[in-house]
C-alpha cells in the first residue's frame, strides 16, 4: 500500500514546509519530497493548502464515548475510547485506569496486551494509582487507595516490552527500591496524587521517576519556603509534565509561568478525559460517585474535579489562545514530546522518513478534518 498526500503545509514536527509531498508505504513515512520526485503512477490526495502534523498522542485517556475503562476494562472499551478521541486528531494514546481493584487491574492489562495487536492507536496502559497518598487523592476513591502488594511489580511490569507501562505514583508511599525496580523493568514512572516535599521529590527523580501526572493539580504547591512537587517539577531539566489545558484545572497564567520556568520541550498536552468526551449528557458516573458537566467541567457535586471533557484538538487551540504558544510548539506538545516521554521519539511525533504515518489534518480554526494511524486514513 502507497500513496501521497500533496498540495498541503506540513509540520514535520519541528518547521512548517511548504511545496513537499508525503510518499507513504506500508504504514510508514517513506519519504517528504518535491511532487516531481514521486513515483510515477501513484495514488495521490490532494489536502487542498490544510496543515498536515504529526498525530496526536495522549498519555492519559481514562474515557472517551461514553466509556469508562474503570468500567470496561475490555478490548470492545478500549475500542470505543479510542475512535472517540481519534475524531479529535489522537493517534496515539494510553488507556488509562485510575485507582482500582487488583482484578480490574489484571484484566485491563489484558485487554490492553491485545489491544496493541487490535485496536490503531494504542500504545501501552497508563495506570494511574492505586499507590497514591489519601490527602490528595482527588476523585480517587479512598477504599482502591493502598500499598504495593508483594507482587506488585510483577503485575505492573506484566506487559514486558509489548508496549508503554506508564505508572503514576506518591514516592513517598513506596519504598524507594520499589520505583528503581520499576524502572529497570522499564516502566515509566510518574509522580501524581503525592503529598512530597520538595526534597522527597527530588530524591524520586534520582531514582527514575521522569515525570508529573497533571501538572499542579493533586500535589503539594510552590511556596516560598518548601517548592514542593510543583517546584521540584520545575526546577528538574529532564522530567515531563502534563498539563491539562482547559481552562478548569490550572489558570493560564498559571501555566504560562510554568512554561516560562520549565526546561524547553518538557511540557506536554494531556486530556484527563473521561467518558463525557465525544458525547452528549449532563450526569455521569464515575466509580459509583456521581459526576456532572456543566461548561466543560466535570467535577463531583461537590466540586471535587473528575477527570476533564477535553480532547486534544481543543488542547491544541486552547495553548495558542489561552496560552500565547506559537502554533508549533503547541503541536509539539500534542505529538513530539509525549513521543518522547513515552521513549517513542524514534518512531511518533514527526513526519520523517522511516517514521510510523500516524498524521492529522487541520484547517484553519485548527478543526481536524482527517487522521491516519499506521497510514490508513479514518473511514
Amino acid at each position: 500500500m502507497q500513496y501521497a498526500l500533496i498540495n498541503g503545509r506540513i509540520f514535520d514536527g519541528e518547521q512548517m514546509l511548504e511545496g513537499r509531498a508525503l510518499w507513504v508505504r506500508d504504514g510508514r513515512i517513506e519519504a517528504l519530497a518535491s511532487p516531481e520526485q514521486l513515483p510515477s503512477g501513484i495514488s495521490t490526495a490532494d489536502l487542498g493548502g490544510q496543515l498536515l502534523a504529526p498525530g496526536f498522542i495522549d498519555t492519559q485517556v481514562n474515557g472517551g464515548g461514553g466509556v469508562l475503562f474503570n468500567d470496561s476494562p475490555d478490548v470492545d472499551g478500549i475500542r470505543a475510547i479510542g475512535r472517540a478521541h481519534r475524531r479529535f486528531g489522537t493517534t496515539g494514546f494510553l488507556p488509562t485506569l485510575i485507582s482500582d481493584r487488583r482484578e480490574v487491574m489484571t484484566a485491563a492489562l489484558g485487554a490492553t496486551r491485545e489491544a496493541l495487536v487490535s485496536v490503531p492507536g494504542v500504545l501501552g496502559i497508563h495506570l494511574e494509582g492505586p499507590f497514591l497518598n489519601l490527602q490528595r487523592k482527588g476523585i480517587h476513591p479512598a477504599s482502591m487507595i493502598r500499598s504495593p502488594e508483594d507482587d506488585a511489580l510483577a503485575l505492573l511490569s506484566s506487559l514486558n516490552c509489548e508496549g508503554v507501562t506508564l505508572v503514576t505514583l506518591a514516592p513517598e508511599q513506596v519504598s524507594p527500591g520499589f520505583i528503581q525496580h520499576l524502572v529497570e523493568a522499564g516502566i515509566v514512572v510518574a509522580a501524581g496524587h503525592t503529598q512530597s516535599s520538595y526534597a522527597q521529590m527530588t530524591e524520586a527523580l534520582s531514582l527514575g521517576v521522569s515525570g508529573f501526572t497533571h501538572l499542579f493539580n493533586a500535589m503539594t504547591p510552590l511556596s516560598s519556603r518548601e517548592p514542593g512537587v510543583v517546584g521540584a517539577a520545575l526546577d528538574d531539566a529532564n522530567s515531563w509534565c502534563g498539563l491539562i489545558v482547559d481552562n478548569h484545572h490550572v489558570h493560564a497564567a498559571t501555566l504560562r509561568i510554568a512554561l516560562r520556568a520549565k526546561a524547553a520541550g518538557k511540557m506536554m498536552l494531556v486530556t484527563d478525559a473521561v467518558q463525557t468526551v465525544g458525547v452528549g449528557g449532563r450526569e455521569f458516573e464515575l466509580l459509583g460517585q456521581a459526576i456532572l458537566r456543566e461548561n466543560g467541567r466535570v467535577c463531583s457535586p461537590e466540586g471535587t474535579l473528575a477527570g476533564s471533557d477535553l480532547d486534544m484538538a481543543t488542547a491544541v487551540r486552547n495553548s495558542v489562545k489561552l496560552l500565547g504558544l506559537s502554533l508549533e510548539e503547541s503541536l509539539r506538545m500534542a505529538s513530539l514530546y509525549p513521543a518522547e516521554f513515552l521513549r517513542l521519539g524514534d518512531r511518533y511525533g514527526r513526519i520523517r522518513e522511516g517514521y510510523q504515518a500516524n498524521l492529522v489534518l487541520l484547517n484553519e480554526q485548527l478543526e481536524v478534518q482527517q487522521t491516519w494511524i499506521d497510514g490508513r486514513a479514518e473511514s
